[in-house]
């Protein structure tokens, strides 16, 4: 049976809403290690389940858009 073709990466649009101070150092860190560093910024991560896991500890502080690359 052929493979199937994965069609273009899930592309995931990731906000800081809400500042990490007077949260644990452990989601100060997440925040840090999803690139964000100042609010409103902005970066785009493929999707995948290790950043869904991310995702889910910091859910209070983020707002996420999904998409597709172009």
């Amino acid at each position: 049976m052929p493979k199937k073709k994965e069609d273009t990466p899930k592309i995931v649009r990731i906000t800081l809403v809400r500042s990490p101070i007077g949260y644990s150092e452990r989601q100060k860190a997440t925040v840090r290690a999803l690139g964000l560093r100042r609010l409103n910024q902005t970066v785009e991560h493929q999707d995948c389940p290790t950043l869904r896991g991310m995702l889910a500890k910091v859910a209070h502080l983020i707002e996420v858009e999904e998409g597709s690359a172009l």
